[in-house]
């Protein structure tokens, strides 16, 4: 594998993307009991603990995907 390689998992509900030193960002879709509607989760994990978590409506899934790419070919990232 090489040093750069981004190593990424995509299934249903879930999808995840290796960052290092045994960190994950984890993407899921849940729902709340309480509440009755789905959304997104966004977290950061390391050995099965979310240290840092962004919940998302999935309705803004997809324009948050493409002002990511837009963000990165701005700023050549």
């Amino acid at each position: 594998m090489a040093e750069n390689e981004i190593v990424m998992e995509v299934g249903e509900n879930y999808g995840e993307i290796k960052m290092g030193a045994g960190w994950f960002l984890t993407i899921t879709l849940t729902s709340s009991e309480r509440y009755e509607k789905e959304y997104v989760e966004i977290a950061k994990e390391r050995s099965g603990q979310k240290k840092g978590r962004f919940n998302l409506n999935p309705k803004y899934v997809r324009a948050l995907g493409e002002a990511l790419v837009k963000f990165a070919d701005k700023n050549g990232l």
